[in-house]
């Protein structure tokens, strides 16, 4: 019985660890079995099944428990702004500004209406903010408020994380709500939005690839590197298919005759500009394209050496007589201009001899399994880069009071400033799709735990004593910015309903919001790409808005 004891009930460093992981594994067995209709709250239960625990009476070591937490909170935010880095501030481009500026103001919103609520019910800020966070179903947003708080009071408030229990199931329902109203009150036809899409789709940064025969005069018997001074607009030449019909990789004294046929790669805004130079054709993208004694084939950056390099310093042409055409990172396609910085997992299109094009396979790598291990040297210096900022003090304007990015602050933002920039140092940031889930998943399954543990003691008196009207407060904050934010975009704004449903999704970086979205229609992605171009702002938006409204209402 006493092994029992010391195990079960008595609080310690292995008394902690066990009930961490039981509440762990329970939540992720609620999580699989729970759901209806595929609908469910996922890794959440993780949370009400620490309140559960602890609301039976389990008591854990609080050192060993807020370890746990900080950390956890580190690895998931961390992780988080590791993997949406290199699309963080390119979102925040032109292409992306009005999506971003709407998911903004939904965040706007949101604050606002839980300052309004504070008001006009009394309850105390602290709290309004975890129901806040529970609303917009955002974990991190937790945890920076949880800490913003502690640094303020040398204590933890477990309304923060009751707030956030009571209002986080109602408002992954009211997110999908919300979008579902937006369709049904603007009496929405999902097959009128998907025609307009197609009339009026904007053309993607994804080149084309295109065959130009050549016709105009002007540019008859001049080489490659005059051809490009030439035409105001970026582009890169593939090869050239003499009128004889023999090819060759061009380089930059290649010399243009009548009836040559040049392959180009362009951004389709570009393409009228280089139609002037002839009879322009598309031709379809092949990662691996024979044409007599040239290939075509996709290689694998896995060599460390080659992060960071920019395009027009490694001179394949010159060294190695092939030309590359394009670089596919993350999916997208991008132009292979000079000033393009390679990163570690890129996957570049060569075109040249195919004896050429396999010696410089082997000098980028081109072994897959060299990606799965793991990199560790960025994850932990920027993670201790991340604590150093996080508890850096920051004056306030017109205040006494010291204002601290916090534990998930700092991370996130040293974890967006790493993943863009890090490259350009030679740092390798790259790490699979598995291992960066993995790291988040376990950081996000340690906060929930501890969290659940340390609020379930005062959940139910908590719940019992008024706190059900927290859920009606939540499912406000989550429904008015939305509802309003929505049919701005869609009525005033002429925005795709598809693009609409994404981006409040993003707004509120809700998958199973995203989910119901992107299954609105099978034709298109629209809601999935609007998801992730609102996503990275939102994310550092929610991350700083809770710890920011409490100190300035508590401080």
């Amino acid at each position: 019985m006493d092994f029992l004891t010391d195990l079960f009930i008595r609080p310690g460093i292995t008394q902690t660890l066990l009930l961490l992981t039981l509440t762990i594994a329970l939540g992720l067995f609620c999580s699989e079995k729970l759901k209806i209709k595929q609908f469910g709250l996922g890794v959440t239960w993780i949370l009400f099944a620490g309140i559960l625990i602890s609301a039976l009476g389990a008591q854990v070591d609080t050192k060993v428990a807020g370890f746990a937490k900080d950390f956890g909170l580190i690895l998931f935010v961390y992780s988080i702004g590791l993997q949406v880095g290199p699309s963080f501030f390119s979102s925040l481009g032109q292409g992306g500004l009005r999506l971003n500026l709407l998911a903004a103001s939904v965040v706007v919103l949101g604050c606002l209406c839980t300052v309004v609520l504070h008001f006009i019910t009394g309850v105390d800020m602290a709290t309004m903010v975890g129901v806040m966070s529970g609303a917009v179903t955002n974990t991190p947003s937790l945890g920076a408020a949880q800490q913003a708080f502690a640094d303020l009071f040398g204590e933890a408030n477990p309304t923060i994380a009751t707030g956030y229990a009571v209002a986080y199931p109602l408002g992954v329902i009211g997110i999908i709500l919300s979008i579902a109203a937006i369709r049904w009150i603007g009496r929405v036809s999902l097959k009128d939005e998907e025609q307009k899409l197609q009339e009026t789709e904007q053309k993607t940064a994804q080149p084309v690839c295109v065959d130009i025969q050549l016709d105009n005069p002007r540019i008859m018997d001049i080489t490659a590197q005059e051809l490009k001074r030439l035409c105001p607009v970026e582009f890169v030449l593939s090869r050239v298919i003499h009128a004889n019909g023999e090819d060759e990789i061009v380089d930059e004294q290649t010399r243009f005759g009548s009836g040559d046929t040049i392959r180009v790669l362009v951004l389709p805004e570009h393409l009228p500009t280089l139609e002037l130079l002839g009879n322009a054709k598309e031709h379809k993208l092949r990662s691996n394209e024979d044409s007599q004694h040239l290939i075509s084939r996709r290689i694998v950056v896995t060599k460390p050496e080659w992060n960071g390099k920019r395009i027009g310093n490694i001179d394949l042409r010159g060294k190695y007589h092939v030309t590359l055409t394009r670089v596919n990172r993350a999916g997208i396609d991008l132009l292979a201009t000079p000033n393009l910085v390679l990163q570690l997992g890129d996957r570049i299109v060569v075109v040249g001899d195919k004896d050429d094009v396999q010696r410089v396979g082997d000098i980028f790598g081109n072994e897959l399994k060299r990606l799965d291990v793991p990199n560790l040297l960025p994850i932990f210096l920027g993670i201790g880069l991340g604590i150093i900022l996080g508890m850096l003090p920051l004056p306030i304007p017109g205040m006494s009071q010291q204002f601290k990015l916090g534990l998930a602050g700092g991370a996130l933002i040293v974890a967006l400033l790493i993943g863009r920039f890090g490259p350009y140092y030679r740092l390798v940031t790259f790490a699979t799709t598995s291992a960066n889930r993995m790291l988040r998943e376990v950081g996000l399954a340690l906060f929930l735990a501890a969290v659940g543990l340390g609020a379930g003691s005062t959940f139910i008196p908590t719940i019992m004593d008024g706190g059900y009207m927290w859920i009606l407060y939540g499912f406000l904050i989550t429904v008015v910015p939305l509802l309003l934010v929505g049919f701005v975009g869609y009525k005033l704004m002429h925005i795709n309903y598809f693009t609409i449903a994404g981006m409040l999704s993003g707004s509120m970086t809700d998958p199973p919001a995203l989910a119901y979205s992107s299954a609105l229609s099978d034709n298109n992605d629209q809601a999935s790409v609007a998801y992730a171009t609102v996503y990275p702002l939102t994310m550092f938006l929610r991350v700083m808005a809770g710890q920011l409204m409490i100190i300035l209402a508590c401080s």
